[in-house]
């Protein structure tokens, strides 16, 4: 059954590490209170990563600063101590989050906005505090333009990518509020597949494949030679095998042929006999015969 061999996966676009502030904001009053700050990934504390920040054109870890301290799987930001500046998380190899800019502020006022960005599609307050902790009703600013006025709040819903920018709130006794910069992010993306891996893929087809009648061992046989290659190695194999023998038969029938063409090119063969005769009665004679024998037919 196809359904019961299709396996489902699920590949979530998980976000990056980013820096937690508690309480989640970007401005604080210089009131001797504290922020902590820590690395996350996927809600968990990342391992590995530092908290650090740049203030003044210096980097600073933490734990190395007055007023920036190392607490265990945290950072403790004291605001009794110039805090103003771009902090952020960095792994030992030197991979960054996003920044946050943290504002510590002497003014009547401060705006609480997310220090984290804000997915898309989700909905938005801000709000403006005095310096006992008090929400008041402000005027709330956008890149330069009136939200609303005298609200203790402002909602935006649905945010989207154009709500991204700096935002302010004002009061007419305490003035405006630093301002902070709200990011907003996609949301997280996750896929399905049913399509199963390759290799399980590649598993079933072997299965399929008919047995073969011979047992076979648990070690995969070793490759065959191409066809070429064992055409060539069996030439090689035979030349060398009966090369001496077509050698031996080529030279003796070589003799032989010398031998036959010698015979018939007409060579004689001269016999000479000398016989002495003297003169006289006993006087020797002597003759000379020369026979002369033609091979030639």
């Amino acid at each position: 059954d196809s359904n019961k061999n299709t396996n489902k996966f699920t590949l979530s676009v998980c976000p990056p590490v980013s820096l937690h502030a508690k309480p989640d904001s970007k401005q604080f009053f210089s009131n001797c209170g504290q922020v902590s700050l820590r690395c996350v990934d996927d809600k968990q504390t990342a391992d590995g990563w530092t908290v650090k920040r740049t203030t003044g054109g210096v980097t600073e870890d933490c734990g190395l600063a007055a007023g920036f301290d190392l607490d265990d799987s945290q950072c403790n930001l004291n605001l009794c101590s110039p805090s103003d500046g771009a902090y952020f998380c960095e792994s030992s190899s030197g991979q960054r989050s996003d920044e946050v800019n943290i504002t510590v502020s002497e003014k009547g006022v401060i705006l609480e906005i997310p220090a984290l960005p804000v997915i898309t599609g989700s909905d938005v307050t801000l709000r403006c505090r005095q310096s006992n902790g008090d929400t008041v009703a402000a005027y709330f600013f956008f890149s330069g333009r009136l939200l609303g006025s005298r609200y203790k709040e402002h909602t935006i819903s649905n945010v989207q990518q154009s709500n991204e920018g700096l935002y302010w709130c004002a009061t007419d006794l305490a003035g405006p509020s630093p301002k902070s910069f709200l990011k907003i992010r996609d949301p997280i993306t996750a896929f399905t597949s049913s399509v199963a891996p390759p290799h399980l893929e590649t598993m079933r087809s072997s299965s399929s494949l008919p047995s073969s009648s011979h047992p076979t061992s648990s070690s995969s046989p070793l490759p065959q030679p191409p066809p070429s290659s064992l055409s060539v190695f069996r030439l090689l194999f035979h030349l060398l095998v009966f090369c001496p023998y077509f050698i031996t038969t080529g030279l003796l029938l070589s003799i032989y042929l010398d031998r036959i063409s010698a015979t018939r090119s007409g060579n004689r063969v001269v016999l000479s006999m000398e016989m002495t005769h003297q003169g006289g009665q006993n006087e020797d004679v002597a003759v000379h015969v020369t026979t002369e024998h033609d091979f030639s037919e």
